[in-house]
């Protein structure tokens, strides 16, 4: 072998099928050139140490909103990919997808997205793209086809005027079939937000009327919108896949109800991959943070949360993502009712969902691993390149430090958001270094200009 650019040695690598393992992996041209024993193979460039730090496969955070301001449709300038991709190198993240809203077609946008986002970004991207009208359902073969966008998210709770704040007409359940036989033709796949906010309507103005001032906070905003909602929308979804036969990504997954379902239709034949959040894993209506934490869906009651956590114990849950938004905490103002929904979650990624189901809970680290890399990558297309330490696939690593306690604080947020609902949590382990084909995003810890401007957008094919 040829001398290669970098050998990582002396950490504890996860290796596909064979779990942890004392190795070294060598980098040349951006890909993983060998995994050896320690100190064999080529000679590198340059060797960086890794004893006693752990190192992942890059992880893939399939589900986030890159936007600008108080606006989530879609970045606007390279600032927009910096921040959050800065956000995301800190947690540990080497690729992630965003979803981009637009109330026109995608086309015309496309190149332009493509471009600001590659300015600023630090880390590999892909996008998904928010269908709701039928000029974008006519072009979607092309977005699969030509852009390697095979994902298509339906907001199903935004019906009538729902989705005015964020500029999107409403659709209906004729809309659903339409796009999930379309996906099906094309090789698409349906990331449905699943509520049946006709029910949650009524719910709404029932706990409007009961709490007209919010006093109740998260448990409030919970009830306009509870599990069975979820539920129900998560079974529609499912249901009308398996009768078209297109598969069907239901995102984050928020509430025992809505997992039970989502596993029901998947013992029935529906093709289902299953993701929640790190903040559902984490966080509930019992957090102090109030208005700050409301987000869509609601946190649920604590018996949600350890429902979920079993779920990943079982094998239930796929994926993990964060559902991260940065909007400026300034969204939150005027109490739960007037709050925006979202928050961001990327700076804290992998230690928030390490610390909390392997320190506390005991779960090995391989399995809450999986989550996070190899299988959104299999599940988003992202694979053989993205989500597994081997050779051939791009060298994205995730290298952490299992034992390092440390505080969420303001001070070292990325995210232009300004803001963390982890603020003041100790964490039990911590991303040292993350790797994004064989270049530092983040080097002992802190953030490496030169990676801005780095990141590139992957084009994906569904398996």
């Amino acid at each position: 072998m040829t001398k290669v650019d970098t050998r990582l040695a002396g950490g504890t690598v996860l290796l596909p099928g064979l779990g942890f393992r004392e190795a070294d992996v060598l980098v040349a041209d951006g890909r993983i050139a060998a995994v050896t024993e320690p100190g064999a193979g080529a000679e590198a460039a340059e060797t960086v140490r890794l004893d006693g730090l752990t190192v992942l496969p890059g992880a893939c955070d399939v589900h986030l909103h890159l936007g600008h301001g108080s606006d989530i449709a879609r970045p606007r300038v390279p600032s927009d990919a910096d921040t959050e991709t800065a956000a995301a190198a800190i947690g540990g993240v080497t690729s992630f997808i965003p979803y981009v809203m637009s109330p026109t077609p995608y086309a015309p946008l496309f190149d332009e997205l493509k471009a600001v986002t590659e300015q600023g970004a630090r880390i590999d991207f892909g996008f998904h793209f928010v269908i709701s009208t039928d000029e974008q359902l006519a072009e979607l073969p092309r977005y699969i086809a030509e852009f390697g966008v095979p994902t298509a998210k339906l907001f199903m709770n935004i019906r009538g005027d729902e989705g005015k704040r964020l500029g999107l007409p409403g659709t209906d359940d004729g809309f659903l079939f339409r796009l999930l036989e379309v996906l099906r033709d094309h090789g698409g796949m349906l990331c449905p937000h699943p509520e049946n906010i006709e029910v949650a309507w009524v719910l709404r103005d029932r706990v409007l009327a009961a709490d007209p001032d919010g006093k109740n906070g998260l448990s409030s905003w919970n009830a306009t919108r509870p599990p069975f909602v979820e539920a129900d929308a998560i079974r529609r979804a499912a249901y009308f896949g398996r009768v078209v036969g297109a598969p069907v990504y239901t995102v984050h997954t928020s509430s025992g109800e809505a997992l039970a379902a989502a596993v029901e239709q998947r013992r029935q034949g529906s093709r289902i991959t299953i993701e929640t959040c790190t903040h559902y894993l984490t966080h509930d209506t019992s957090t102090p943070l109030g208005a700050v934490a409301k987000v869509n869906p609601p946190l649920r009651e604590p018996a949600d949360r350890e429902a979920l956590w079993e779920g990943i114990r079982r094998g239930d849950i796929d994926t993990v993502g964060t559902d991260h938004i940065h909007r400026p905490v300034t969204s939150k103002d005027g109490g739960i009712w007037k709050a925006q929904p979202g928050f961001p979650g990327l700076d804290a990624f992998l230690p928030a969902l390490f610390s909390e189901g392997h320190h506390r809970r005991g779960i090995p680290l391989e399995r809450l691993a999986g989550l996070v890399t190899s299988k959104p990558a299999d599940a988003m297309g992202l694979s053989p390149r993205k989500g597994r330490i081997a050779p051939g696939a791009d060298a994205d690593f995730s290298i952490l430090d299992m034992k390092a306690k440390w505080t969420v604080e303001r001070s070292g947020l990325a995210t232009d958001a300004g803001y963390s609902v982890y603020e003041g949590q100790e964490m039990a382990c911590r991303v040292v270094h993350t790797v994004v084909r064989g270049r530092f995003a983040v080097r002992d810890g802190a953030l490496v200009d030169a990676a801005r401007g780095t990141g590139r957008f992957v084009p994906r094919k569904l398996g």
